[in-house]
């Protein structure tokens, strides 16, 4: 078995260093931590395995976004469903009525 020799002292002047980060965070990102389901970590690497690169951290993040995208987009058409069925009746032109009852 081969032996470890470890490296010899060092004086090392930290006066000038920085605490923090090695590399500087992504703009518009915040670092947490989260509990999420087995299963659902095993399917984004899964996804992740198959394509070959990527990251299922961000994968995640794309499903969530998509996610908000989604059902922000269903609030407005129900909205301007909303909207449109509150309006008084509008009267269809005559060739609308015609093409309605054929």
């Amino acid at each position: 078995m081969k032996k470890i020799v470890a490296e010899p002292y060092r004086d090392i002047d930290f006066t000038g260093a920085k605490q923090g980060a090695v590399l500087p965070l992504e703009a518009g990102k915040t670092k947490i931590s989260i509990r999420l389901d087995n299963k659902v970590i095993e399917d984004f690497r899964a996804q992740v395995e198959r394509a070959g690169t990527g990251s299922y951290q961000t994968l995640i993040n794309d499903a969530l976004v998509a996610f908000i995208q989604q059902r922000s987009m269903i609030d407005a058409v129900r909205q301007v469903v909303r909207e449109e069925l509150a309006s008084p009746q509008r009267k269809l032109p005559r060739s609308s009525k015609r093409l309605a009852s054929a």
